[in-house]
């Protein structure tokens, strides 16, 4: 019933290069990430526009439906690339992304019947770390691409959308670190430090 996509764009402007192949504790930061999210979901696949860099993952590969259209035409192609009715998406740059989240936002969608199931800190939402409902959220997503928007969240006003507060998931996130995502190589030494004292 859920699919897990893990979204890997390409050179990062901010670090200068791929940051999924970036060693992460000795190991490149998207393995660390499929490591976690193997543990929930009926499928893992991954969206990369550099899709030979990233064979020795040995899952499926998905490159953009549409090119350049940035984070939203990204979450497209993941929806459109997914085999199950719900689809968790998950960014490659979050060492801490948490299966137990994703699982418990997986099972709030199915109780409420809501289309989105986001969670929602003191930076806003997080739609790289939240579960669709693919049958709803997929003509959404693409009529809001067609109309030209760019926005993660421009498409939210046509679709029923549970927001998850970060507060309501302490106890599955204790040290808030589950939505962190490295942009610069001082968030990579802050986070592998984090993951050394508490994986």
């Amino acid at each position: 019933m859920l699919s897990i996509v893990i979204q890997a764009g390409g050179e990062s402007r901010r670090m200068g290069r791929n940051k999924a192949l970036i060693p992460f504790l000795g190991k490149p930061l998207i393995a660390r990430v499929v490591e976690r999210m193997s543990r929930v979901g009926d499928e893992l696949l991954v969206t990369t526009n550099q899709p030979v860099e990233l064979e020795f993952l040995g899952l499926p590969l998905f490159p953009d439906l549409l090119p350049g259209r940035g984070a939203l035409g990204g979450l497209y192609t993941a929806l459109s690339a997914a085999a199950e009715a719900f689809v968790a998406v998950v960014a490659c740059d979050m060492p801490f992304a948490s299966p137990e989240v994703i699982h418990h936002l997986f099972e709030r969608l199915q109780e409420t019947g809501a289309d989105v199931a986001i969670p929602k800190t003191q930076d806003g939402f997080e739609p790289l770390h939240a579960v669709y409902r693919r049958e709803k959220c997929l003509p959404a997503v693409k009529a809001a691409l067609e109309d030209g928007q760019q926005r993660m969240i421009s498409w939210f006003g046509e679709v029923s959308v549970l927001t998850i507060p970060a507060e309501d998931l302490v106890v599955l996130d204790p040290r808030g670190v589950v939505f962190l995502n490295l942009n610069t190589p001082e968030d990579w030494a802050q986070a592998e430090t984090l993951a050394l004292d508490n994986p």
